[in-house]
């Protein structure tokens, strides 16, 4: 049996984005990000949350004429060549295994400091389970750790805010702004926390109705997470303004400066909640995409086959585990993180081409063109940024 389930509405599919946004990036991205981009941090941000609803426009777009799992990797085989095709999914599957891998050691930095590695070994163990129990027991426990995660980060941003002139004082201050190059990293760094709406169209084949219920669970998300990510940017800038040093886990660093245990504890969890919940949003969609491209021919045939009861690729469920626990074994989060936005941006210019060839040909409107030119454009500008700063 090679055919999927179609089980997810507009709310299921936007729990699903907002699972994988809310994860890894919001608890992780912003020591680096502030390291790279320094008091240009929302410039950065703002960059990010560009070319991430640029990219959104383009995928919705394609979505709506081709509602197949798979994502880029199914656009570029039909609209480009399938060597397009093969090179988007390889980069999905390369780029979202590098965030898997940054969620389940960002659970280990939160949860248990120096053991990092161990914890997200396990941490890859247990999602597995889930994804493999069924897509809507999935989304329903996604739904759960959601509601969690925006009490914590609510709390956290209020408090913050409210009472910054109270933080202690453990550092010297964000720095000057960076150079160009250096925001334009920061900004692809930031990007791997707006990715996540690309999972409602990976799950494309799950999602009922994907022609109206794809484009609105996308803008649901979407703009959940740049009002969350925007205010959390702001509350980090005063917290750094005022003198804190952000470790691996930010968040936990701006509420031990608040001299609050119980804050500290609720952040603990919030970020084990929010990394497992997009833990197991990006193992299900490495996995439909590992899938799609079996389907296709352009990965072992074998990741085709979905279980007779449960309706799951378990294989390329599988075989997606393995490769997020390959970068828990070997890289650290800063180093997941630029990898992972590096290769989800390859994966989104090769969505804006398709969209471009459409244009063409006539079979979509001209001002998608646009659009997707500039998108393009942008990830092209954030992976120069990434790439550049790597090399300084």
């Amino acid at each position: 049996m090679t055919e999927l389930r179609r089980v997810l509405g507009v709310r299921g599919a936007a729990i699903v984005g907002l699972g994988a946004m809310l994860g890894t990036g919001v608890f992780a991205a912003w020591t680096p990000a502030v390291d790279l981009a320094g008091s240009a941090l929302l410039i950065a941000l703002a960059g990010a949350a560009i070319v991430a609803a640029l990219n959104a426009v383009s995928t919705g777009s394609l979505a709506r004429s081709l509602p197949q799992s798979g994502g880029a990797y199914a656009y570029g085989r039909a609209y480009l060549h399938r060597s397009a095709g093969v090179v988007a999914g390889y980069a999905f599957v390369v780029g979202k295994a590098a965030s898997a891998g940054a969620a389940a050691l960002t659970i280990g930095a939160y949860s248990w400091p120096g053991y990092e590695r161990l914890i997200g070994l396990v941490a890859v163990a247990l999602a597995l389970g889930l994804d493999l129990r069924g897509i809507v027991k999935s989304v329903r426990v996604t739904a759960v750790l959601v509601a969690i995660v925006l009490m914590v980060l609510g709390i956290l941003a209020v408090v913050v805010v409210g009472t910054s002139a109270d933080l202690r004082i453990v550092g010297g201050g964000v720095g000057a702004p960076a150079s160009s190059v250096s925001v334009l990293a920061a900004a692809g760094i930031l990007f791997v926390a707006f990715a996540g709406y690309a999972r409602i169209t990976v799950l494309g084949e799950e999602v009922r109705d994907p022609v109206r219920t794809i484009p609105r669970a996308m803008v649901m998300s979407f703009a959940v997470v740049i009002v969350v990510y925007a205010v959390l940017a702001f509350a980090v800038l005063l917290a750094v303004n005022a003198g804190v040093t952000l470790s691996d886990a930010p968040l936990e660093s701006m509420a031990k400066a608040l001299d609050s245990p119980a804050l500290v504890t609720a952040v603990r969890i919030g970020a084990v909640i929010a990394a497992g919940g997009a833990l197991l949003s990006l193992i299900a969609g490495i996995g439909r995409t590992l899938f799609a491209m079996g389907r296709g021919g352009d990965a072992p045939r074998a990741l085709s086959v979905v279980g007779e009861r449960t309706r799951v690729p378990s294989r390329a469920a599988i075989t997606a585990a393995v490769l997020t626990a390959m970068v828990v074994v070997v890289g650290g989060i800063a180093f997941a993180l630029a990898l992972s936005a590096a290769s989800i941006l390859t994966y989104y210019a090769i969505a804006h081409l398709a969209v471009l060839a459409r244009v063409r040909t006539g079979d979509a409107r001209r001002g998608l063109g646009l659009t997707s030119g500039l998108g393009l454009i942008g990830c092209g500008a954030l992976v120069a940024g990434l790439v550049v700063t790597a090399l300084a």
